[in-house]
């Protein structure tokens, strides 16, 4: 008969692992997000995203029901995911801007009791390992019997404590540079706005660069009007453009063209240069909520502040109650 903390460690770990995993599948996370949390450029590859959660629930299944030579090979498989882990979230904890991590399917914010939580795992790896090698090969510490269940209960309750603690990214924890726009409900009550993450869709500037709007909006708030020369409804806000840029000089306020640099009179080619979107990819991101004349705020921490809205009087009122917003936030 097994110990109790040899049937109980490693068949927690699996079982964060396959929990894990079956999340990710839930929830798939993007390349962005992984360059977002510092992985290595070489391991930034489509094929490995979509075969990280499949690799963690075998390796979970592998744990469960290995021992022996066989249990510590999959433990220490384990030790190393841990062990990158925790480096990945320690520097996403250190950095300037707030991180988010889809660790466990849905996008957190990357907090100290992340970091913790990652330890925790760590932890939990190294003693499984240490435990697992006197389980039979085959069957694992899963084919031992009377385990200690209040020990047991104990870690698992830990470790579910510490795996699912923390909130939404983005939601709870807005970016200090920009002001938070509410959404009006349809009797005018101003609602708390959901921010979800910024779209990493590719642009291009007036002088030919191309970045993503993550990237864009990475060192100051951006503020993106989309319009059009040949929108009569769009007039209003381009000659308001400089009223703009005047009473928001915390934020790059930028045109969203749908045409290429060469094709449209509205190009920019001076800072803050316009944005150009042939392919109509911003416009591709959010499912009839977009329109032109529209506007939409991108915060720092690389989720949506305010936005989008669409004419030209929702456009003018957004702004204005920026610039409230803002001056309230340093009163």
């Amino acid at each position: 008969m097994l110990p109790a903390l040899s049937i109980c460690l490693p068949l927690t770990l699996a079982a964060v692992l396959v929990v894990s995993g079956i999340a990710k599948l839930q929830h798939p996370d993007d390349l962005s997000g992984w360059d977002e949390m510092g992985v290595p450029e070489p391991l930034r590859r489509r094929w490995l995203l979509a075969a990280h959660p499949w690799a963690e629930i075998v390796l979970g299944l592998a744990v469960a029901l290995l021992g022996s030579w066989a249990g510590v090979a999959a433990g220490l498989a384990a030790v190393a995911l841990m062990v990158a882990y925790t480096l990945l979230v320690a520097r996403a904890a250190r950095g300037p801007r707030q991180a988010s991590c889809a660790c466990f399917g849905a996008r957190r914010a990357v907090t100290p009791a992340t970091l913790v939580r990652n330890v925790w795992l760590l932890v939990l790896a190294v003693a499984a390992t240490c435990l697992t090698w006197r389980a039979p090969v085959l069957g694992g510490p899963a084919s031992g019997a009377a385990p200690g269940w209040l020990l047991g209960l104990l870690v698992v309750a830990v470790t579910t404590w510490l795996t699912t603690r923390g909130e939404p990214a983005g939601q709870d924890r807005p970016d200090p540079g920009v002001p938070q726009m509410g959404a009006p409900d349809e009797e005018g009550v101003e609602l708390d706005y959901i921010r979800t993450r910024t779209p990493a869709v590719p642009v291009t500037l007036a002088d030919g660069t191309v970045q993503t709007l993550r990237e864009l909006s990475s060192r100051r708030p951006l503020l993106m009007l989309n319009v059009s020369a040949t929108c009569g409804a769009c007039h209003p806000v381009i000659d308001r453009l400089p009223e703009y840029r005047a009473l928001l000089p915390e934020i790059d306020v930028r045109l969203l063209l749908n045409r290429a640099p060469e094709d449209t009179e509205l190009t920019e080619t001076v800072e803050p240069q316009s944005l150009h979107d042939p392919a109509d990819y911003v416009a591709g991101s959010f499912d009839g909520m977009w329109g032109i004349p529209a506007a939409l705020l991108l915060g720092t921490d690389g989720m949506l502040a305010g936005g989008p809205v669409v004419g030209p009087a929702k456009v003018d009122e957004m702004v204005r109650q920026m610039r409230e917003e803002l001056d309230s936030a340093r009163s």
